[in-house]
């Protein structure tokens, strides 16, 4: 199974991780989702393993790749449950992504929109 298996997942994430190293030459960070639809309700998918691990598709690139990366709130959707997005930083730069997740916490200015939403009872 080491040759079938493990050698070719080896090669592809190496390949993940060139891609990742190439586009951070040209940014600071990579901004992206981090789940493929916006969030569901605590136990909507327990009894749906495969939706859930579906759930992180876009966040084990990342983490195949070993680098940094940062989740935030980045508003709701029409059911007032949160959309987030992965702050993706280069190797050894969490500062770098703790910063700009600070910056867009500060300017999305999510937690009075949350605070709002709690009053409501929602």
């Amino acid at each position: 199974y080491y040759d079938m298996f493990y050698m070719k997942a080896l090669k592809v994430r190496t390949l993940i991780k060139n891609d990742f190293q190439k586009a951070l030459k040209h940014c600071d960070v990579i901004i992206s989702p981090t789940m493929p639809t916006t969030a569901f309700k605590i136990g909507d998918l327990v009894s749906k393993p495969l939706q859930m691990y579906l759930m992180d598709v876009l966040t084990c690139p990342v983490n195949l790749a070993g680098l940094p990366a940062l989740s935030i709130p980045c508003g709701f959707d029409d059911k007032d449950l949160p959309i987030g997005f992965q702050i993706i930083g280069d190797y050894f730069d969490e500062k770098t992504i703790l910063n700009v997740g600070y910056l867009l916490e500060q300017d999305l200015n999510i937690y009075r929109r949350l605070a709002q939403i709690q009053k409501r009872g929602n």
